[in-house]
C-alpha cells in the first residue's frame, strides 16, 4: 500500500468500513497528507460501541480532517483506463484515487465445512473448552474458531489476535498431551486514532436488547490524570448494569492518552461477574501523574450504582 502511494502520487483516499483496519488507515492516509473521505453504513463509526460512544471516535476523526459520510452503503466501482476513479454509493460518487475495504472479516470455514466438521456462529468451527471440533482428532483455534462469551453465557465469534494466541496454547497443549481449557471470551478489544484512544468490552446496548436483558448506563466524563496535573486530557467512560442484580455487562472508554488501557479493569470485573457495587471498592493504584483519586471507571461504576 505504502508502495502504491509512492509510486502513484495518490491525492484522494476513501475508505469504505468504520472498524479497527478502516479507521487506523484512514489516520494512516491523513498523515500521508492525502483527502480522506470514509464510507459506513452506521449511524457512527466504530461499530463495537454503542452509537453515543462512537460518536465522540467520528468527531475525532472530523477533526483530524476526515470527511465521513454515515449511513451509507457501497454500490460499486468507477474505473478510468483500468485503474480505480472513484467509489459509488446509495447516495452519491465520489472520487478517488485510491480506494480501500475495511469490511470485516468472517470465518473461512469452507475445508471444515466439507469435511463434515460442525460449524457455530456466524459459521466459525464449533469447539469445546478444549478447541475440540466435532470430528474426533481435528482441532481448531483462531479466527476460525467459535469462542464462548462470559457475559451472554452463549457462542460468540471474533477474530482478534489476543483470542488466536490464547486458544492456540489451549489447542497445542492438548494436542502435546497435556490438558487446557478455554473458558471464554468478553470481547475487550482497543485501538487509537491520532490522539483519541479507544476501548470496549462486554456486550453493547444492541447486543443486550437482542438477549432481552434489562440495564441501565451509566456515562462520566472525568480526566486522565489528577485535574491539576500537566498534561491530565478528557476521558469518557460508559458503565452497562444489569437491572436488579447489578452485574456488570460492559463498557466503553474514549479519550485521550492514558485511557484505553483502563479497559482491563472492566475486562478483568466482567471475567470475575463483579456488579457495579463491587467495583467501587477496588484498591487501585493512585497517584497524580495517573489518576483522580477515583479512576473514572469506578466513578462510571458509582454513577451506575445510583441509577440501579
Amino acid at each position: 500500500m505504502r508502495r502504491l502511494l509512492d509510486e502513484n502520487k495518490a491525492k484522494r483516499g476513501i475508505v469504505v468500513g468504520g472498524g479497527y483496519i478502516g479507521l487506523e488507515m484512514a489516520e494512516a492516509l491523513i498523515r500521508r497528507g492525502l483527502e480522506v473521505s470514509l464510507i459506513t453504513r452506521s449511524p457512527e463509526v466504530m461499530g463495537t460501541l454503542d452509537d453515543d460512544m462512537g460518536h465522540l471516535v467520528s468527531e475525532a476523526l472530523r477533526k483530524l480532517g476526515v470527511t465521513l459520510y454515515l449511513e451509507e452503503t457501497l454500490t460499486g466501482f468507477e474505473t478510468a483506463k483500468g485503474k480505480i476513479a472513484g467509489v459509488v454509493t446509495d447516495k452519491r460518487s465520489l472520487s478517488a484515487d485510491i480506494v480501500i475495504l475495511g469490511l470485516g472479516v468472517k470465518p473461512n470455514t469452507a475445508l471444515a465445512k466439507a469435511a463434515g466438521i460442525p460449524l457455530g456462529e456466524k459459521g466459525s468451527i464449533r469447539v469445546n473448552g478444549r478447541m475440540e471440533t466435532g470430528l474426533s482428532g481435528i482441532w481448531a483455534a483462531g479466527d476460525c474458531a467459535e469462542s464462548f462469551h462470559l457475559v451472554s453465557r452463549k457462542p460468540f465469534y471474533i477474530a482478534l489476535g489476543t483470542v488466536a494466541n490464547r486458544q492456540g496454547r489451549v489447542a497445542g497443549i492438548n494436542l502435546g498431551g497435556g490438558y487446557a481449557t478455554f473458558p471464554g471470551v468478553v470481547g475487550t478489544a482497543v485501538t487509537k486514532i491520532c490522539e483519541a484512544e479507544v476501548a470496549r468490552t462486554g456486550l453493547q446496548e444492541g447486543e443486550l436488547r437482542k438477549l432481552g436483558i434489562e440495564w441501565v448506563s451509566a456515562v462520566i466524563k472525568s480526566r486522565t490524570k489528577a485535574g491539576y496535573f500537566p498534561g491530565a486530557g478528557d476521558i469518557t467512560v460508559k458503565v452497562l448494569a444489569e437491572k436488579g442484580s447489578g452485574r456488570l455487562l460492559g463498557g466503553q472508554i474514549v479519550g485521550a492518552e492514558g485511557s484505553a488501557k483502563r479497559i482491563d479493569t472492566l475486562a478483568t470485573a466482567l471475567h470475575a461477574g463483579f456488579t457495579v457495587e463491587e467495583m467501587i471498592n477496588l484498591d487501585l493504584g493512585y497517584a497524580p501523574p495517573f489518576s483522580p483519586v477515583w479512576d473514572p471507571v469506578v466513578t462510571a461504576a458509582r454513577a451506575a450504582e445510583k441509577l440501579l
